[in-house]
């Protein structure tokens, strides 16, 4: 079986894998609180279907206390095969109007760019087709699966997710070789890359108060201070004049792999005309190697709502995004100590932890990520690079401490640079796809043979 046998094969094939990407897309499947159930329940037995029809027969919902089932089923393989597990996610992020869609987020749309767009194109209903493709791409070529195969499709990755805790009580359900996280993609379209470090997330919510009660802001104005404007001033003092976190105690480091650059990135991030990047080192270092943090939500008084008052208290929730090899809650200590001892005019401040997700490196000198690596550039006829990930699956360590030993392949189609993932006019191109898919059917080859 040659690699031109799998790839003309895979190109067969593309057309009904594209079409179930498109119908897939339909289903709203927004798993956040708040969000009707019924397209999310549609959406796992349509895909429980689909998994089924590609040869995991045994495919179920997997029972859970709480929340959307993931999906889960195996094919065994060769006595002595190696086992692979692979994963990929069918919920997906809200689609508001608001986010400035310019098609139905949940009508699939193919524009003249040739790119397929819709809420989940990319992130991350495109892992589920890639492994869905995989298996009938090894069918069509008269294969078994040359491993054993177990699939992993979860239902609450987007929001709080209830796999870990899963894994956590059925651990030998995830004993494998390698893992194959199909929730990822190349940072430009054609040019391989495999994923090998991401960012945790830590984040609390900060609460700052100067008044008993509001005040007349014209009778007071001008010697009590505003809460909100102590906030502000809170805020800022996490980042240098160039957007470099200040925190003293946080970790930082230096990227040694491929970079996504200052074009690339900028056509990635819309940033409006004028606006410069944040930071000072390479892209790539500040996405991968160094902390970020953001104000993701405040809470105060809407204009609607407004009043010539002078506020006693502003809130704000704080995410900080922290490098591989750094302690989560370590950092997040460090956020706090910082919040706790910045507020300006002996503000109150009341600082409440919520999350600490660690981040995650990927081990890169075992026979899997080798075989990963030449079945990607064989499948692209390109040399791979390493890149990382700013964001944050803490899924991947939770799998680790259930599997010890176990290999990561990290890759999918999702570009960095134009896929706008849990943003408007979120998209896919098939060809990343199709290349996805038939390197997925030459590393299961080459883990066998090995």
């Amino acid at each position: 079986m040659t690699h031109d046998d799998i790839a003309a094969t895979v190109r067969d094939l593309m057309p009904g894998v594209l079409a179930d990407l498109e119908e897939l897309i339909s289903y709203p499947s927004i798993a956040f609180p708040g969000y009707p159930a019924e397209p999310v329940s549609a959406m796992a037995e349509r895909t429980l279907k689909l998994v089924r029809e590609a040869g995991f027969t045994n495919a179920h919902l997997a029972d859970v206390p709480w929340g959307y089932p993931p999906i889960y089923g195996e094919i065994p393989g060769p006595e002595g095969s190696p086992t692979v597990v692979l994963y990929a996610h069918y919920d997906v992020q809200p689609a508001s109007a608001a986010q400035g869609w310019t098609t139905d987020p949940f009508v699939a749309t193919r524009k003249d760019d040739g790119r397929i767009y819709g809420r989940g194109a990319a992130d991350d209903k495109s892992g589920i087709v890639t492994h869905l493709g995989t298996l009938r791409a090894l069918a069509a070529l008269g294969e078994t699966p040359p491993c054993t195969l177990r699939i992993i499709l979860e239902g609450m990755e987007e929001t709080e997710s209830n796999l870990e805790e899963f894994v956590e009580a059925h651990p030998d359900l995830f004993q494998c070789d390698v893992f194959v996280i199909a929730d990822m993609g190349n940072l430009r379209v054609g040019e391989p890359v495999l994923t090998t470090a991401l960012r945790g997330d830590v984040s609390c919510t900060v609460k700052v108060s100067t008044l008993e009660h509001p005040l007349h802001s014209g009778v007071f104005g001008g010697a009590a201070p505003d809460a909100m404007m102590a906030l502000a001033r809170l805020l800022t003092s996490l980042q240098d004049e160039a957007g470099n976190v200040t925190i003293e105690g946080v970790t930082g480091g230096v990227w040694d792999g491929g970079d996504l650059g200052e074009d690339g990135f900028r056509a990635g991030a819309d940033l409006l005309p004028g606006v410069s990047l944040i930071g000072t080192d390479r892209v790539g270092d500040r996405l991968w190697a160094k902390p970020s943090i953001n104000a993701i939500g405040v809470d105060m008084t809407s204009i609607a709502d407004s009043s010539n008052v002078i506020h006693p208290t502003a809130s704000a929730k704080i995410s900080m995004r922290i490098v591989p090899g750094a302690d989560p809650r370590a950092e997040l200590d460090a956020l706090v100590r910082h919040l706790e001892s910045h507020a300006p005019w002996g503000a109150q401040v009341e600082v409440t932890p919520m999350k600490a997700a660690p981040p995650f490196r990927v081990p890169t000198s075992g026979p899997g990520y080798a075989a990963a690596r030449a079945a990607l550039e064989t499948a692209y006829g390109k040399p791979v690079d390493e890149v990382g990930s700013g964001g944050s699956i803490p899924l991947l360590q939770t799998l680790a401490d259930a599997s010890p030993g176990a290999e990561f392949v990290l890759w999918g189609p999702e570009d960095t640079e134009l896929a706008r993932i849990h943003a408007s006019d979120e998209s896919v191109d098939p060809a990343e796809i199709e290349k996805m898919i038939v390197a997925q059917v030459l590393l299961l080859t080459s883990l066998a043979e090995r």
